[in-house]
């Protein structure tokens, strides 16, 4: 093995180890590292294969150059955002243009343009070295001895990917192992709220023709493991972001001819600008513009034209499913089904001559997130802003100013301009700068808590109503710009579901279950003085309708309906800003399709259980 000493052997092994430990680095930035004696095994088994298959690394080097310029941005998104490259982050990359990119970057191009340069130099002087040697060269009896191992364990692994892995037998799983599944079950609250969406059309398993892999088979690994490596687990993210656009595409072909046939009630070129705010995770009474005794709403109470909606409920408690129904024609009994054949209210919007922006600090490719971004890309302008995620550190929702301010300046004389939040998303404590840590104690400052803990109730809740704090002068902000356009604006927030947060002796936490807590959402409306002289007859019916029994399906109407937008087969007695409004059946998902108002309230957690027998989900 002395070889290996030689300056550019060193060079090329040092490379392609410094490669590989990219994984490891993220205990240094406070990430844990899951199960890194199998990313380790991954990585060496991947290094084998291509090293057996190009039998000398100057043929495979060039595989390389991905990893080579990615390393970079892996670094900074763990440095700043506690998490590796995802497929958000590619479609943020895949979709930004050079002027976006110099214009969010500023005089830092030139750092980044620097080490771009030293990446492109560290590739290329690694892979002279690598050509001008052949020291490294695999020519002996055991390539093609490993080769057929590898080609082995390739088979096994495809063959338990396409046909599934048996069970292990039963006598092996006693109550020991079903108490470990359970546990790790509720290891992920979070995660299993939205897990409870109906399956994708190619998620659903198909009928195996042949028989499943036994359980002594299966490998110590798999495909997330593979994508957590480095630096061939690129490639996996890479398959990832490629369905998912395909995916994108999909959704996108089912409503591709959909038109609504919209146009002004009035056809005119007056400056109107119309908002549509969509809120995260918020929870109707811990808003004291509803009554909650913490002043969380200490801006917003003080604004004449805000006008609170009462009684408003969300169908199901999950993003990616109550989303949908907010912004197109989705009836709530369908919002357990991927996909929709119809578009959203930014094409009738379009269709009726307002340019379309949809502002968003969530994130637009993911398992729970793609089934909106497929609305969103309706819009004119669409701008992501989220480089973190949902549960790790991530942008304050301030981030979405500058773009606001962006969009009402825009000299398009009507403009629809919506803001995706992340509001009070778990974890509270990382949705709000420290100036408004205003209950103690809390969170804030704790990176991980463990929040399946009941004993952390206390500080949970103040670092919740922290986020609201929050949610307040943001939503106060919006408005304060629309103030100063000095135009015709309306403005309409909607949460997606709320909270349950450990009520009384509840011992449930976050949301996905059936409670009142996660289905009774705050929602309210506001108007600029232009806008009431404008439409004196919306305002009316809009305080008329305050107290009003609402759903999420309302605001789909309601909306058209603040930018005076007309279609043929149009449905105003859904828009509680007009006349007509009428009150309508509200169905919540809770054991089946429940009536909310021939419901009864059950027990501390406030289950919502029908008084009849429900609707079947299907």
């Amino acid at each position: 093995m002395s070889f290996l000493l030689r300056p550019r052997n060193l060079y090329v092994a040092l490379t392609y180890l410094l490669l590989s430990c990219v994984p490891y680095v993220a205990p240094l930035f406070g990430q844990p590292l899951s199960h890194p004696g199998q990313v380790a095994g991954i990585e060496l088994l991947a290094w084998l294969g291509v090293w057996g298959v190009f039998k000398r690394p100057a043929y495979f080097h060039w595989l390389l150059l991905p990893a080579f310029l990615a390393l970079p941005v892996e670094l900074y998104l763990y440095a700043f955002y506690g998490q590796g490259i995802s497929t958000h982050h590619l479609g943020i990359i895949a979709e930004t243009s050079p002027a976006e990119a110099m214009e969010f970057l500023g005089s830092k191009v030139w750092l980044l343009i620097g080490v771009f340069v030293g990446m492109l130099a560290w590739f290329v002087t690694s892979w002279i070295a690598a050509w001008r040697t052949r020291d490294l060269d695999w020519a002996d009896v055991s390539r093609p001895v490993v080769l057929g191992v590898l080609a082995v364990v390739a088979v096994v692994f495809a063959y338990g990917l396409k046909y599934g892995v048996a069970p292990p037998p039963l006598a092996a799983a006693g109550p020991a192992a079903a108490s470990a599944r359970l546990v790790k079950a509720s290891d992920s609250v979070e995660a299993a709220s939205e897990e409870t969406a109906a399956p994708r059309p190619s998620s659903i398993p198909r009928p195996a023709s042949l028989p499943p892999l036994a359980h002594w088979m299966k490998l110590p690994f798999d495909l997330d493991t593979f994508a957590h490596s480095w630096p061939f687990g690129l490639a996996a993210r890479g398959v990832d972001f490629y369905k998912e656009r395909v995916y994108l595409a999909d959704l996108n072909r089912r409503s591709a001819n959909f038109r609504f046939h919209a146009h002004l009630a009035e056809p005119n070129d007056d400056p109107q600008v119309i908002v549509m705010v969509i809120g995260e995770s918020s929870r109707y009474d811990r808003w004291s513009l509803n009554g909650y005794d913490r002043d969380t709403n200490p801006l917003l109470s003080q604004e004449p034209n805000v006008v609170p909606l009462r009684d408003v409920i969300t169908s199901v408690s999950a993003t990616r499913l109550s989303v949908p129904v907010i912004i197109s024609r989705k009836p709530a009994t369908q919002s357990l089904k991927d996909g929709f054949s119809e578009k959203s209210f930014l094409t009738a919007f379009k269709e009726a001559g307002y340019k379309t922006f949809w502002l968003s600090n969530q994130i637009s490719f993911g398992k729970f997130d793609t089934p909106v971004s497929v609305f969103a890309k309706e819009a004119d302008v669409v701008d992501f802003l989220n480089l973190g995620g949902f549960t790790d550190n991530s942008n304050y929702d301030e981030i979405l100013f500058g773009p606001l301010k962006h969009a009402v300046a825009d000299p398009a004389p009507k403009k629809l301009i919506v803001l995706h939040t992340l509001g009070s998303h778990w974890n509270y404590s990382h949705r709000y700068p420290k100036q408004f840590d205003k209950w103690l104690p809390s969170l804030y400052g704790i990176d991980k808590p463990v929040y399946t803990d009941i004993r952390i109730k206390d500080k949970l809740n103040n670092s919740y109503d922290s986020s609201i704090l929050y949610t307040d002068w943001f939503l106060d902000h919006v408005i304060g710009t629309l103030k100063e356009a000095d135009k015709p604006a309306a403005m309409l927030y909607v949460a997606d579901h709320g909270q349950t947060l450990y009520d009384n002796s509840c011992r449930l936490a976050f949301h996905g279950h059936n409670t009142q807590y996660e289905f009774h959402v705050p929602a309210f409306a506001w108007y600029s003085d232009a806008y009431a002289a404008r439409f004196p007859d919306k305002v009316t019916q809009l305080r008329r309708h305050r107290k009003a029994k609402l759903a999420t399906e309302n605001m789909f109407h309601t909306l058209l309906d603040l930018g005076d937008v007309r279609y043929p087969d149009e449905r105003l007695a859904w828009s509680f800003v007009n006349a007509a409004f009428k009150q309508h059946k509200r169905y919540v998902d809770s054991y089946g399709w429940t009536d909310y108002d021939n419901a009864t309230i059950k027990g501390d957690c406030h289950e919502v259980i029908a008084k009849g027998k429900p609707l079947p989900r299907n």
